[in-house]
């Protein structure tokens, strides 16, 4: 073997020492191939990853899917994801963390369905592939911050769509939903305008508006859900969670919102403007939820 051949071996099982020792764990979650894409296009870094975080004495029930924000300009994987996933599992909760692709025209072939393409994907190998990772829960929920709270709550409300194409039934709802200072709506004035233009931009279609404001997707069985934002954000206004909360009480579905007067965005699972632990209540509050509910036929 030449010496490139030995530098990659020791850069990769560094890596993966590493990943080891924080139990973290890269899973192939396309193994069949990255769904949407233009080909022969250099997309650099923007490449969907699932990490994977087990803990030491999985006690718990429940599976939680991590979906960092950004504006779909980029992916807090620390502050949002990693620190989260590592809090979770001293908790006893396994869990993973998705790097979804930043939707990008040059790229894609349809821009906007391929954050939630990952996100749908993800969470269809969490419940088919759990096993391998020694999983013993049986509730897979997703909780997601600013755009990626977004993502979040288009999984939760998109779930009859199949937008990874046709094949075997899959579940495709989760079963619980947190979503944390969440870009909600498209509507103009309440929107995060950066997570728009990226998403269904710069030209608006009014039919994509509508699409991907999610809180005129929410229905009858759209999952439970625990709502966490500050008042004084202006960078995603409370209005956002708002009226996604006003949608489920419309449809009688449970949910809480932990409001901070102050906090501002993107304080990840410390607010350091007021006290309060807003994951600790989280876990109580859905340590007490009931998450039975029908299947729903999915759309191909």
């Amino acid at each position: 073997m030449c010496y490139t051949g030995y530098k990659f071996v020791i850069i990769f099982f560094s890596l993966l020492m590493i990943d080891l020792a924080i139990g973290q764990e890269r899973v192939d979650f396309y193994p069949n191939g990255i769904l949407n894409m233009k080909q022969s296009v250099d997309v650099g870094d923007n490449i969907p990853e699932l990490f994977f975080y087990k803990p030491t004495h999985q006690d718990k029930n429940k599976v939680f899917l991590i979906i960092p924000g950004g504006g779909y300009a980029r992916v807090a994987m620390s502050h949002e994801g990693h620190d989260v996933a590592k809090r979770l599992k001293d908790l006893g909760y396994a869990s993973y963390v998705l790097r979804y692709r930043l939707p990008v025209d040059s790229q894609m072939l349809d821009k906007r369905i391929a954050p939630i393409q990952d996100a749908q994907t993800a969470l269809a190998y969490i419940r088919e592939h759990g096993d391998r990772h020694g999983i013993t829960g049986n509730k897979v929920g997703v909780l997601g911050f600013s755009a990626g709270g977004h993502l979040a709550s288009t999984l939760s409300t998109h779930f009859n769509i199949s937008y990874i194409g046709e094949g075997e039934y899959r579940n495709l709802r989760p079963d619980f939903s947190v979503l944390v200072y969440p870009v909600i709506t498209m509507s103009e004035g309440t929107t995060h305008l950066g997570s728009k233009k990226n998403l269904i931009g710069p030209v608006f279609d009014e039919r994509d508006v509508l699409r991907f404001s999610n809180e005129k997707q929410v229905g009858s069985i759209t999952p439970a859900t625990y709502l966490v934002h500050a008042a004084d954000d202006k960078v995603v206004p409370i209005a956002n969670s708002l009226l996604y909360q006003k949608a489920l009480d419309d449809f009688g579905i449970s949910n809480t919102l932990y409001r901070y007067e102050e906090g501002g965005h993107g304080f990840g699972l410390t607010n350091k403007k007021e006290s309060g632990d807003w994951l600790e209540a989280m876990l109580i509050w859905l340590e007490g939820q009931s998450l039975e509910v029908k299947t729903l036929e999915v759309k191909k």
